[in-house]
């Protein structure tokens, strides 16, 4: 058969094989991602064939390919093209979910193909298989792993093709001769046990697409046309989102204005594993930031804020301490969001250095409090994560020794572990055995909002359960590149999408 003619969509795959149930055939069916389509692939399907008399391959959809954002290196139509060239192949589809659970159900084949693998544990560190398993039960068919030689197309992409950086390559070489896929999936359970207690502004990110249209006739100002707007969960919302997938228990302290709170909008924006308490900042808005977003490339034209950046008023505050000194002592650990818009005034931070058994601090520069918000206004705190520049805007210097600068802030504010993020050179962890850095992973960068955000709530945990510096600045650059790839704080990252791409980092 033509390549081209064995290509079908779900739909018309599922008429042709009801017509060859009723021709007595035997229907095998294989599924996976076929990034890279490589000798195991092709052994792995050919032995598939030679169980039955028609082989079915599905194919994971590009947006389904949870192994990071540098995956998959071939888009769908070139993977099928691919194995639509096979002569074992007799038919090719693109999945439309997740999984192959409901491809299954719908083609009902007799026979469901997988290769055999060695790790133990989750398949592909979720329970995608043993739906599958269920599936083809239900369908009275049959699930049947192959034994033939396997080849990692991860490891292949990782190795042979530019997708990272060579800095990045070099690193994963050294790195993964240390550390295994086990070990961080190890520490990643450990997490789920601890109690966070985030504190910090909530933030309404508001996203305007439009599309530019020009420069105005008779103003010099850009013209752009309304497209749609999206609200997003931001600052201490989405970090508590971040966390959600994370840990079993994340309790978010912190304050909706007086005035139009949209407490209903806030709320519907996290994640069902968060519990939120949202106190009242009297003559204040909640703080909204407006963002308005050419569409087509996704670049920020201008933005605008809504905001009271007053510190609290004194009942406000009193109100804030009472609530610290009642929650802190109940977690494991007190994550601060501080991007300087009055919410974290001395007396909170005296108390929440009395109260916080374990006090992890990020402090931001922004338009709103530029040169005014600096780490030195917290005199200890177990774990700190900081932005390079706004570390050397602390030190007031543009240009001098990063690890230095690190090493005088650590010390004064007796921090075990110092982690400063350096965009596309990566990230620095400093303790005080040394220091440990890690390339970036960033391949598709879509926003750099929130990115710092993601890498301060795993960093954290990394912190509180003491795991080692060089696997913190690795797993902050995995988790840093993950959140580049999400439009704004569209979506919060999770555990499995994480896991999955530390794997295909590893291999």
């Amino acid at each position: 058969m033509d390549p081209g003619q064995k290509r079908k969509t779900l739909a018309e795959l599922a008429e042709i094989l009801e017509e060859l149930r009723h021709q007595k055939k035997r229907i095998v069916h294989c599924h996976g991602v076929f990034d890279l389509l490589h000798v195991g692939h092709i052994k792995h399907l050919q032995a598939a064939k030679a169980l039955g008399d028609v082989l079915v391959v599905t194919l994971t959809q590009d947006e389904y390919v949870n192994k990071g954002p540098h995956r998959p290196a071939f888009t769908a139509p070139l993977r099928a093209e691919a194995l639509a060239s096979l002569a074992c192949v007799d038919y090719v589809a693109v999945n439309e979910w997740p999984s192959a659970v409901e491809t299954i159900h719908l083609l009902k084949p007799d026979l469901y193909v997988k290769g055999a693998v060695q790790e133990e544990g989750k398949r592909d560190h979720s329970d995608a298989f043993s739906l599958e398993r269920e599936a083809i039960e239900q369908e009275r068919g049959r699930l049947v792993l192959t034994e033939e030689d396997t080849y990692s197309a991860s490891h292949l992409i990782n190795q042979y093709l530019d997708v990272l950086s060579p800095e990045a390559r070099a690193f994963l070489a050294e790195f993964g001769e240390r550390h295994a896929i086990e070990e961080m999936d190890a520490h990643l359970e450990s997490f789920k046990g601890l109690r966070v207690l985030v504190i910090g502004e909530a933030i309404l990110d508001e996203y305007v697409f439009c599309s530019a249209m020009g420069k105005a006739n008779k103003e010099p100002h850009l013209v752009s046309r309304y497209l749609r707007e999206e609200t997003y969960a931001g600052g201490a919302l989405a970090i508590a989102n971040h966390l959600s997938s994370f840990c079993d228990s994340v309790k978010l302290l912190s304050f909706l204005g007086e005035e139009d709170s949209k407490e209903s909008l806030v709320r519907s924006r996290l994640n069902d594993a968060v519990s939120p308490t949202l106190l009242t900042r009297h003559g204040a808005p909640t703080i909204v930031k407006r963002r308005f977003v050419e569409s087509y490339f996704g670049t920020k034209l201008f933005e605008i804020g809504v905001m009271g950046n007053k510190p609290l008023s004194t009942d406000d505050e009193k109100a804030f301490c009472d609530e610290i000194d009642k929650r802190a002592p109940e977690v494991d650990a007190v994550l601060v969001a501080d991007y300087g818009h009055g919410l974290l005034t001395p007396s909170v931070i005296s108390t929440l250095a009395e109260k916080a058994p374990f006090l992890a601090v990020n402090v931001q520069t922004n338009p709103g409090n530029y040169g005014f918000n600096m780490i030195s206004k917290y005199d200890w705190a177990s774990f700190v994560s900081i932005q390079e520049n706004e570390l050397r805007l602390e030190h007031r210097d543009p240009s001098g020794d990063l690890r230095d600068m690190m090493d005088r802030s650590a010390e004064k504010m007796s921090a075990k572990k110092f982690l400063v993020t350096r965009g596309s050179n990566g990230c620095v962890v400093r303790d005080r055995k040394g220091f440990a850095e890690a390339p970036a992973f960033s391949v598709q960068m879509v926003d750099r909002i929130g990115a710092g955000d993601a890498v301060l709530a795993l960093a954290t945990l990394c912190a509180r359960r003491g795991v080692a510096s060089d696997v913190m600045a690795f797993m902050a650059s995995v988790v840093g590149a993950e959140a580049c790839a999400i439009m704004g704080n569209s979506r919060a990252v999770d555990r499995e999408t994480f896991i999955r791409h530390v794997a295909s980092l590893l291999k």
